[in-house]
């Protein structure tokens, strides 16, 4: 093997070396940086007892499709904007109303998010609760993504 071949051969391991490298770092640095949602947390930490988890499902459920109806709303008001501003090149009658949709839809979230909250932890002991609390509060004292 000459040796342009055997530079060509070891660049590409050290190249392929390097590549793998950088993706495990990559992945455990995701993996220690992402934070676990709310209900995952619930779950994981609370010893829930099996009517628990069926209570909390059965809320999580139904704040679900509640949630997927808000979320179609904000992206109905979105697309209201959007139109809006791509025929009126101004912020007039129509933009106003199409913001205004959008807030009322992501303030009704907010308030059903919190209710969701709630019900949750009326669900739990008072050890529990506690416990439920300090999630929350760690929860909402994070930095928004």
């Amino acid at each position: 093997m000459n040796a342009p071949t055997r530079t060509f051969i070891a660049m590409l391991a050290l190249t392929v070396l390097a590549a793998g490298m950088a993706g495990w770092i990559g992945v455990q640095y995701g993996i220690h940086k992402s934070q676990p949602d709310l209900d995952t947390l619930i779950h994981a930490r609370l010893h829930l007892t099996p009517t628990q988890e069926y209570r909390i499902n059965s809320l999580e459920d139904g704040f679900a499709t509640r949630r997927s109806s808000m979320q179609a709303e904000m992206d109905a008001a979105n697309r209201e904007l959007s139109d809006a501003m791509a025929r009126d090149h101004t912020y007039g009658p129509a933009e106003t109303h199409a913001v205004s949709r959008f807030h009322a839809a992501m303030m009704q979230l907010q308030e059903d998010t919190i209710r969701h909250v709630l019900a949750m932890r009326a669900v739990l002991s008072p050890h529990q609760a506690a416990m439920f609390d300090r999630l929350v509060a760690e929860d909402l004292s994070q930095p928004a993504p």
